[in-house]
């Protein structure tokens, strides 16, 4: 059974960075599948922040280069780097694998490629 466990939110202030990570289990490897980051803020739709796939190749779906995806295969983690948060920032943060091993990771992203997710963890900004 695949299981993603979400940690590192919290409340900080804007212009601040938070780290957050994503342990998986249930897999030998994250390796071969697309990993992403998701989010969804109040009153709004889950939308897909990044994703990185098996060649280590990350994608954003915001271009002010403030996320950083990363993922070390040993461990069997995913993490998002955020800094110079602000307010708009402030949501529930999801990470997501794929089901298919080599496939990579389609654009834009969409929930629907991704088989398994974490409870989330959350994010909240203040100005």
């Amino acid at each position: 059974q695949v299981q993603l466990v979400e940690s590192g939110g919290g409340s900080v202030q804007a212009g601040g960075s938070l780290r957050l990570s994503c342990a998986v289990s249930g897999y030998g490897s994250i390796r071969p599948y697309c990993m992403g980051w998701f989010r969804q803020a109040p009153g709004k739709e889950r939308e897909g922040v990044a994703t990185i796939d098996y060649t280590n190749n990350g994608r954003y779906a915001h271009s002010e280069n403030r996320f950083t995806i990363s993922k070390d295969n040993a461990k069997n983690t995913l993490s998002l780097q955020i800094d110079s948060l602000n307010p708009e920032d402030t949501a529930m943060y999801y990470c997501a694998s794929g089901g298919l091993m080599y496939y990579g990771c389609t654009w834009p992203i969409k929930e629907n490629d991704f088989r398994y997710w974490g409870q989330g963890t959350q994010v909240t900004v203040s100005s």
